[in-house]
């Protein structure tokens, strides 16, 4: 089980619940976990797309491509320069 928290003004509006839990079996990359529950993180596709999203798992900052594994918590939040992604954002 994954836990997905999802923080900000901006996104807040775009999912139901701001604590997600997913089921998944193997390691999977973030992009594919998000894009693989679209009933409860739907609302979100618009960011990833456009690459807004932050991600952290386990507290470290991480892309789109990062591996989640089985009892990772991974948190969203909002990115407001999409030139840069993940660690990029916080550490040029």
């Amino acid at each position: 089980m994954v836990t997905i928290r999802v923080f900000g003004q901006v996104l807040l509006p775009c999912v139901d619940e701001s604590e997600i839990q997913c089921e998944i079996f193997a390691p999977v990359s973030v992009r594919e976990l998000l894009e693989g529950n679209p009933e409860a993180l739907g609302g979100l596709m618009e960011f990833l797309q456009k690459g807004e999203l932050m991600v952290t798992i386990n507290q470290k900052i991480s892309t789109l491509e990062s591996m989640v594994n089985d009892g990772d918590v991974v948190k969203l939040t909002h990115q407001f320069n999409p030139e840069h992604e993940g660690a990029l954002w916080h550490n040029p």
